[in-house]
Order: structure tokens, then C-alpha cells, then sequence
């Protein structure tokens, strides 16, 4: 790097050399075609990157009239620590399709796969901690090698990862690891001593059972025919006077299970997780 170019911080320049880098091998490489629509569909749903580019490009070309404190550098700075982990991100992606094996090769390549992405993508830049970006990986490098379900559910799963917050997440998790749990078994396992029905705490732990039963991803355990067809409950009459306080935000007689589409989440999202954290306690 020359002496001029010293105003562009090294970092946000080797950001740049790998990502143009990574580019430039993917096509002399045998999964020339491939690698390269990924990183173009992931690259592309991100709007900073090509203004990042642009002002680096830009910042070169009149660098004697560059302060230290010029606005752009410091824009330059702030966004070079994204840009060394998205780039480290792609890597990462590429490096797992390449572990699925050769059967990938069409799948990432179809325009319904590359939409993903740059959903995707848009849902990681927009993430606000590194457990959802990590999720959103894992989503990206799922769906190329496994078809539980359709693209159009994948797209679904994108947008929770979007809407839900970890304490959704801490749920699901608890849940997957023990079906059959109730509200008072899922609060117990996550944060231990139980608090006022009247506090905050139990206001926002109804609101997480209550988006995530909306939602879908979880419900109350149903018996079923052997056609996979809900039983009617039999509705049990009530002796005695009718109880003076409502039924517990902890209530402990109703087991809660993953809906299907619930563990399907599981699977593409955040499976890697929940192993991490299952040796750990082993």
C-alpha cells in the first residue's frame, strides 16, 4: 500500500482484497460458477457494501486532499470491522457447501436458492447480535444441502429470525431438548427462581409463549389418532367454587411441544447450537 493510501485503514483494504480475491478463485476454481452467484446474490442484498466499495475507490483517488478526520474515513473505520466478518462470513458459507459435497452444485445456482440468500443477507446485515447471524448461516448452508421443507417455509423462517428475540429463542431451545415441558419447567430451566405474576418479568415471558403459539412454533400437547388427526378434549367440569385468581403465567399442568414446523425451524437454524450446548454440559 502506498503512503497515500495510508488514510484508508489496512484493515478495511484487506476486507476488500479478499472479498475481490475470493472472486477472482472461485473462477479459475472448480466451483467456479457456483461460489460466484452466491457471492454476488449475498454481496448485492447488502446496500453499504457497494457504498463502502464506492468510497474506497473514491478516497484513492483524491487522497491529498484527505484529512485523518475526513468524514468518509471515519465511515471507512466504522464499517471495516462488518466488512472483515462478512468476508470471513462467505468464506465460512463456501467452506461448509464444499463439506455437503458435489450435490449442491445445481441447488445453489437456481434463481428460488439465490432469493434466499439475498433475503438472508439482508436479515444477517440487519441482525442485532452474533447468535442471529450465526443462525442465519446456519440457514443458508442448510437449505443448499437439505430439503426438509419447501423454499417458501425457509423464506418463513428467515422473517422469525428477523422478528423473534433470543428469548424466543431460549424457548425453542428449551423445548426441543424437552418436549413435553410446561410453562413453569421452560421458565424454571431458563432463569431458575420464579417471579411476581404482576412483575415485567412474567408480563414479557407471556408475551414470548404467546408469539411463539401465534406463530406457530410451539403449542399445547395434543393426543392424536394414528392418522395424525387432534382428539377432542373432553371438557372437565369444575367442582367446587370457581378459583378467585387467574391461571399462572407459570402454570404447571400443560405440557408445551414444538408444532412441526417448529422443529423444522430447529433443524435448519439452530441445530449447531443446541450441540455446542449439549457437550458443553456433557
Amino acid at each position: 500500500m502506498s503512503p497515500e493510501d495510508a488514510t484508508l485503514p489496512s484493515a478495511a483494504n484487506q476486507a476488500i482484497e479478499v472479498l475481490a480475491s475470493q472472486l477472482d478463485n472461485d473462477r479459475t476454481s472448480r466451483t467456479r460458477r457456483i461460489t460466484e452467484k452466491f457471492l454476488v446474490a449475498a454481496l448485492g442484498s447488502i446496500p453499504w457494501v457497494g457504498g463502502f466499495m464506492a468510497a474506497a475507490a473514491d478516497i484513492k483517488g483524491d487522497e491529498a486532499d484527505v484529512k485523518a478526520d475526513d468524514l468518509r474515513t471515519q465511515w471507512l473505520r466504522e464499517h471495516q470491522k462488518k466488512l472483515d466478518e462478512l468476508a470471513k462470513t462467505l468464506q465460512h458459507i463456501i467452506d461448509r457447501f464444499a463439506s455437503i459435497g458435489a450435490e449442491v452444485d445445481e441447488r445453489i445456482q437456481t434463481p428460488e436458492y439465490l432469493a434466499l440468500v439475498r433475503q438472508a443477507f439482508r436479515a444477517w446485515d440487519n441482525a442485532e447480535t452474533d447468535a442471529k447471524r450465526t443462525f442465519v448461516v446456519n440457514l443458508v448452508a442448510n437449505c443448499a444441502g437439505t430439503r426438509v421443507c419447501s423454499d417458501d417455509v425457509v423464506r418463513l423462517f428467515i422473517s422469525w429470525l428477523s422478528i423473534y428475540h433470543e428469548a424466543h429463542f431460549a424457548v425453542i431451545r428449551e423445548l426441543h431438548q424437552n418436549p413435553g415441558s410446561t410453562r413453569f419447567d421452560i421458565w424454571a430451566a431458563i432463569y431458575g427462581e420464579l417471579p411476581r405474576e404482576d412483575s415485567a418479568e412474567a408480563d414479557l415471558y407471556r408475551m414470548l409463549i404467546r408469539d411463539l403459539s401465534t406463530g406457530g412454533v410451539l403449542r399445547q400437547a395434543r393426543d392424536t389418532t394414528e392418522a395424525g388427526e387432534f382428539l377432542r378434549r373432553r371438557p372437565q367440569r369444575r367442582r367446587g367454587p370457581a378459583p378467585s385468581t387467574m391461571e399462572s403465567s407459570f402454570e404447571d399442568s400443560k405440557p408445551y411441544v414444538l408444532t412441526e414446523l417448529g422443529k423444522q425451524f430447529v433443524h435448519y437454524t439452530l441445530m449447531g447450537d443446541i450441540r455446542r450446548m449439549e457437550a458443553s454440559r456433557g
